[in-house]
């Protein structure tokens, strides 16, 4: 109970038991029957003031309020060094109730209204129930993982009532999924599953308390963008490659097995975020070819083959230059010759 038990006067300390043996119901002892009356509980949420209230007449001689053992207040004269405990003014003559203002979580609890009437006393009980809004206490920190590890993440919230905590995860496509509990468990995770975790602590009590958690997947550069280009000599051509991972990945550019360096042979080497280009500046006869194109970062390695072709090239819908039909003929009867050999 978060009322202070000590008393406004030191010396009233040596009175309490007589006052209590007067006219208080004894603690621990039942009240006879029609000596004791039970009020509804009265709810309050934390940070606002409760009125506790009892009726009296004009027969009563003694009046206190009591939290458990402490005494309030007695008659007009406060005994509490609580400031937040007061007697409410105004008040009719048939009334006698204290105000807690700013009320907490440890003012929770039974409040006895003691009167003494010709002599017998009576006793009004209320019980007081704090209401505390949900409010997260303590969660995961980000986290970086590599893609195919077990993550467990944490959110603690208190409340009263009790929190509830749901977990939701935001993908870019509309997708995600919303998990409830303390714990969220994400196992073999993909590179999918990174991004913001939301823990939504609520209790209907106010606004439910949201907090986030960052997971970043790490995972090796796969890439998801390299088309061949055609293009006239002495105009100017572009490879392109493109490259998700996380790290963000490096790139390498080869010419079969040469590799080129920016702004030798006639080239430049621009990358940026995800995007590697190839730059020629005037294409020559000599430039036709094979390249690869290498993305890397700590966690792999991957290439992919893109083909600077002539005008006179074939090539596909796709970009990617194909052999002349001429070629493909001796492609073929090479592999029919081969698969012949085998019986």
């Amino acid at each position: 109970m978060g009322i202070c038990g000590y008393l406004a006067v030191p010396g009233k300390c040596l009175v309490v038991l007589g006052l209590k043996l007067l006219f208080l119901v004894p603690a621990g002892v039942p009240a006879r029957s029609g000596d004791s009356v039970l009020k509804d509980n009265i709810t309050v949420r934390q940070g606002e003031s409760a009125v506790l209230k009892c009726n009296v007449d004009s027969k009563v001689s003694r009046v206190a309020w009591l939290n458990r053992t402490t005494i309030l207040f007695a008659g007009s004269e406060k005994w509490s060094l609580d400031p937040r405990v007061i007697l409410m003014e105004n008040t009719a003559v048939t009334e006698y109730s204290i105000k807690i203002q700013n009320v907490d979580i440890h003012d929770e609890g039974p409040y006895v209204c003691s009167i003494l009437t010709n002599k017998k006393p009576k006793s009004t009980k209320v019980h007081l129930i704090v209401q505390v809004p949900a409010r997260i206490t303590n969660i995961s920190k980000d986290v970086t993982v590599n893609e195919g590890s077990n993550v467990n993440l944490m959110c603690l919230a208190v409340g009263r009532p009790e929190a509830n905590i749901i977990w939701k995860h935001h993908l870019p496509r509309g997708e995600g999924f919303v998990m409830e509990g303390e714990h969220l468990e994400l196992t073999a995770i993909t590179k999918e599953q990174s991004g913001s975790y939301e823990c939504i602590a609520s209790n209907d009590i106010s606004s439910p308390d949201v907090r986030t958690v960052q997971v970043t997947v790490n995972y090796p550069p796969y890439i998801s963008k390299a088309r061949s280009t055609g293009t006239p000599i002495g105009q100017k051509g572009v490879l392109q490659c493109e490259a998700s991972a996380v790290p963000r990945a490096d790139f390498e550019w080869y010419k079969e097995d040469r590799r080129l360096f920016n702004g030798l042979n006639g080239v430049k080497i621009e990358s940026q975020g995800k995007q590697s280009m190839l730059i020629f500046f005037n294409v020559s006869e000599e430039d036709y070819g094979n390249y690869t194109c290498v993305a890397m970062n700590t966690m792999g390695i991957t290439n992919a083959s893109i083909i600077l072709y002539g005008p006179g090239a074939i090539h596909d819908v796709n970009g990617a230059a194909v052999l002349p039909s001429c070629s493909v003929c001796l492609l073929l009867l090479t592999v029919t010759l081969l698969h012949l050999l085998k019986f």
